[in-house]
C-alpha cells in the first residue's frame, strides 16, 4: 500500500510539474507579447512630391503633346512603378515583334559564352581611366545595377561619380557630398527611389559625386559638347583620379553618331584624349510584354546580368550605324514578387510587409520609407508603395536599419511611424 500511495505521489508530482511547465510557456507569451512594441502612428504635416498612379492617368488623359507617353512612363519610374514604367514606355515606341529561327539561336548559342557582366566590366575597367555606362530614364533596373558596380569599381580606383540627372548651375545641390543623401531638390530623376539609393550608395563608398548636364539651353550637337567640357573640368582638377559618368539612352555613344557628330562619351574622348569604356544597358532591355523583347533576351534565358563574348573572347558590342559601345549588358527578364520586381530584393534588402488595416486613413495610400537619419520633409525615400485598401499587404524593400515610414493619401493626410529592420 506504501509503494502504491508512493507511485501515485510521484505522478501527482510529475503532473504539477508539467502543468507549472505549460503555465510558465503561457506566462512567458502572454508577456512577451504584451511587452512587445506596437507600431506607435503619429500625424504629421507632409507634403508629398509624389503622384498617385490615379494622378498620373489623369493627367495623361487630359495631355495633348506627341511625347506624353514618355513623360507618365518617367514619372511611373519615379513612383518607384516599374511594370507601369515598362507598359508606358511600349505605347509611346511600341516596336514591332522579331523571332529568331532555331538556326539562328542554334549559331548564337554556339558562338558566345555568356559571363556575369559586374565581374567582366570591372575586369575590363581595371585599364581604363573613366567608364560611361548610360540608362532608360524609364528603367529602374538600370540605376540599380549601376549601384551594384560602385562598391567593386572603388575597390580598383574610381572615386568619382557624374550623373546626368543631377542639377546642375544656379540651381545645383552644392551640399550633396557633405549631406549623404539626395534631396527633391537635387534632381528630377534622382527622385526615383532607386536613382536615390545609387547616390547614397556612391556617397557612402567614399565617392564624390558631380553633376555635368549643360547649364545652357543647347540641344543636340550643342548639347553633348557641353556635357563632354563638363565632365572634362572636372577632370582636369582631378587628372589621375578614375570616373564613373552615368547618363541617358545614346550619350554613352562613341564613333560618329546622326546629327550630333559626336555623342557626350564620343566628344570626351576628343577633349581629353582618354578612350572611355562605355557601356549600353538600354539596347535589349526587356519591354512590358515578352513578344516585343529583343530575340536574343528571350533565347539567353538568364539568371542575372550578363556579357556575351565570342570565341575570341571579345564582348558583343552595342553598334547603330556607325556608331557604337564597346559593351552591351543583357538584363535578365524580370519575376514579380507580389507585384514588385524580383530585382528589388538583391544583394541586402528584405522584403518588409506593410499591413495598415489597423490605420485610421483614408485610402489608397502611398507608403514612403525614410532612414530614419535623413530629413523626410527633404529626403529621396529609399522605397515607395501605393496600397489600394485596407485589407492589403504593402511589401518595400528595405535593408537593415531604422526607418521613418510615412503614410500618406490623396487628401494629404499622413501618418508615421518608426520602423527597425533586422
Amino acid at each position: 500500500m506504501t509503494k502504491k500511495k508512493g507511485v501515485i505521489e510521484d505522478q501527482s508530482k510529475s503532473t504539477n510539474m508539467k502543468l507549472n511547465r505549460i503555465l510558465y510557456i503561457i506566462l512567458v507569451l502572454i508577456l512577451f507579447t504584451s511587452c512587445k512594441s506596437k507600431l506607435i502612428y503619429q500625424s504629421i504635416d507632409f507634403e508629398n512630391n509624389y503622384k498617385f498612379n490615379s494622378e498620373i492617368q489623369e493627367e495623361l488623359v487630359k495631355d495633348t503633346v506627341a511625347w506624353k507617353y514618355q513623360i507618365s512612363a518617367g514619372e511611373y519610374a519615379i513612383n518607384g512603378d516599374y511594370k507601369n514604367a515598362l507598359e508606358q514606355w511600349d505605347v509611346a515606341f511600341l516596336g514591332s515583334a522579331k523571332t529568331l529561327s532555331q538556326k539562328q539561336i542554334d549559331s548564337i548559342i554556339a558562338k558566345y559564352k555568356i559571363v556575369p557582366a559586374i565581374n567582366y566590366i570591372v575586369e575590363r575597367a581595371k585599364s581604363n581611366q573613366v567608364v560611361i555606362i548610360n540608362e532608360a530614364h524609364y528603367n529602374s533596373s538600370h540605376r540599380a545595377f549601376t549601384e551594384k558596380l560602385l562598391q567593386k569599381l572603388y575597390e580598383i580606383g574610381y572615386t568619382n561619380l557624374g550623373l546626368e540627372a543631377l542639377t546642375n548651375g544656379e540651381n545645383v545641390d552644392s551640399l550633396l557630398n557633405k549631406r549623404g543623401y539626395p534631396i527633391q531638390e537635387s534632381g528630377y530623376y534622382t527622385k526615383d527611389p532607386k536613382f536615390g539609393n545609387l547616390v547614397r550608395t556612391a556617397l557612402k563608398n567614399g565617392y564624390t559625386v558631380f553633376p555635368y548636364e549643360r547649364t545652357s539651353t543647347s540641344n543636340g550637337k550643342e548639347r553633348e559638347i557641353e556635357q563632354a567640357e563638363n565632365i572634362k573640368s572636372i577632370i582636369d582638377k582631378n587628372p589621375n583620379e578614375k570616373y564613373i559618368i552615368h547618363c541617358g539612352f545614346g550619350h554613352v555613344l562613341e564613333g560618329d553618331v546622326q546629327n550630333w557628330e559626336k555623342a557626350m562619351a564620343g566628344r570626351l574622348y576628343e577633349f581629353t584624349g582618354i578612350n572611355p569604356l562605355t557601356i549600353n544597358q538600354t539596347k535589349y532591355s526587356e519591354r512590358s510584354k515578352s513578344e516585343l523583347n529583343n530575340p536574343l533576351l528571350e533565347v539567353l534565358n538568364l539568371s542575372e546580368a550578363s556579357v556575351l563574348l565570342d570565341e575570341n573572347g571579345k564582348p558583343l558590342k552595342y553598334t547603330k550605324e556607325e556608331s557604337y559601345t564597346d559593351i552591351a549588358v543583357f538584363h535578365p527578364i524580370t519575376n514579380y514578387l507580389n507585384d514588385r520586381p524580383n530585382w528589388l530584393f538583391d544583394s541586402d534588402n528584405k522584403e518588409i510587409k506593410i499591413d495598415l488595416k489597423d490605420v485610421n486613413i483614408s485610402f489608397p495610400v502611398m507608403v514612403l520609407a525614410y532612414f530614419k537619419d535623413e530629413d523626410t520633409t527633404k529626403a529621396v525615400p529609399t522605397d515607395i508603395i501605393e496600397i489600394q485598401n485596407k485589407n492589403a499587404l504593402g511589401h518595400l524593400a528595405l535593408k537593415s536599419g531604422t526607418y521613418v515610414i510615412v503614410v500618406t493619401n490623396k487628401m494629404r493626410r499622413s501618418l508615421k511611424f518608426e520602423l527597425k529592420v533586422k
